[in-house]
């Protein structure tokens, strides 16, 4: 019979515990929590049911420490952003799908780049997966002569030495904005700009680019924003002081349309009928029932699977220097908060 020895009250269950509860030695209760081949089914079941009883969970942290390798991919992020959030689920599953865990390190006002990296290398991470990192490119390149580095959502020129990138076009994103806003009949159609955000040169040359293929050259018009609901809602703010308003406004990110959305509602002014908005990224926010936001999609999840995909070809010696960039194209997502402008 199986030992019923109680594991103390507040102690985690060691394995040495689980092996006592189940009867059995220490290296085979060891064997069946790491699924190896050998114990029979019997004492797989027996181990089993005894690791419920205890609440047993294997220490994952310590097994990395004593193997040679981690099977890390240390992602940085960015609270701040909700497309990133978006991006770290979609990264979870691609990097589970390759046999590698996720280890989160988050940007955050008192936060800085730096010290988010140096936390992934502290926790032996084998690759790094950056999203939006704003390091100048040579401080990329050092971390790519340590472990393999990826670049997510930011466009590289020139490359930095070993790093691969992973992004959407941005400019091509930012095109179809203005399209779909052209074809509804708008002319006077204003971006809210991203200043030196990563990605933001390139939606602001799509803007400008779809604008003089219209027609629209001398209705370009730049508003100074940002990536946050704070940038949006200072441009919109701007914006309602002109006479003469835009019929329609492309903002550089989802948060920041949410600034420009809330702005807008709390001066009375109708979204759409009174001006539309369109968002970048299609994140989380954008889908809320009470926003449902137009947006170019960044397609999340195949940025998370390239991005994962580099990262482990460079890990095992099947990447190739000919895919350090991969431009994923973005799509619109057509919701409630654009339609043809009102005729007066």
């Amino acid at each position: 019979m199986p030992s019923r020895s109680a594991v103390p009250d507040g102690k985690r269950p060691t394995l040495s515990d689980l092996a006592a509860r189940a009867g059995v030695s220490v290296p085979l209760a060891s064997m069946v929590m790491r699924g190896a081949k050998g114990p029979s089914a019997a004492s797989r079941e027996r181990v089993l049911q005894a690791a419920q009883e205890i609440g047993y969970r294997p220490d994952s942290r310590a097994r990395l420490l004593r193997s040679s390798r981690s099977h890390l991919v240390g992602v940085q992020f960015d609270l701040r952003q909700p497309f990133h959030a978006d991006m770290v689920e979609a990264l979870y599953s691609a990097a589970g799908a390759a046999g590698y865990q996720i280890a989160l390190s988050a940007l955050a006002a008192s936060r800085s780049e730096q010290e988010a990296v140096e936390t992934l290398l502290a926790d032996r991470c084998e690759a790094l997966i950056l999203l939006s990192p704003h390091a100048p490119a040579a401080r990329l390149a050092e971390l790519a002569a340590q472990l393999p580095v990826v670049s997510v959502a930011r466009r590289l020129r020139p490359l930095a030495d070993g790093v691969d990138v992973v992004r959407a076009a941005d400019d091509e994103g930012a095109r179809q904005a203005v399209d779909h806003l052209v074809a509804l009949g708008h002319r006077d159609i204003v971006h809210i700009d991203g200043g030196r955000a990563p990605g933001a040169a390139d939606r602001r040359r799509g803007y400008k680019s779809a604008m003089k293929h219209h027609g629209l050259t001398d209705r370009v018009r730049l508003v100074p924003g940002g990536l946050t609901e704070d940038h949006g809602a200072a441009a919109a703010r701007t914006l309602l002081t002109e006479a003469a308003r835009p019929t329609a406004v492309l903002a550089f990110n989802d948060h920041c349309a949410i600034g420009v959305l809330d702005t807008f509602l709390r001066a009375q002014i109708r979204v759409p009928d009174e001006i539309s908005v369109v968002g970048f990224d299609d994140s989380h926010l954008a889908r809320l029932a009470h926003v449902q936001l137009t947006t170019v999609g960044q397609e999340a999840r195949q940025l998370a699977r390239r991005a994962v995909s580099r990262a482990v070809a460079r890990l095992e010696g099947g990447a190739t220097d000919d895919e350090r960039e991969v431009v994923v194209t973005p799509h619109l997502v057509i919701r409630s908060t654009t339609r043809a402008p009102c005729r007066s």
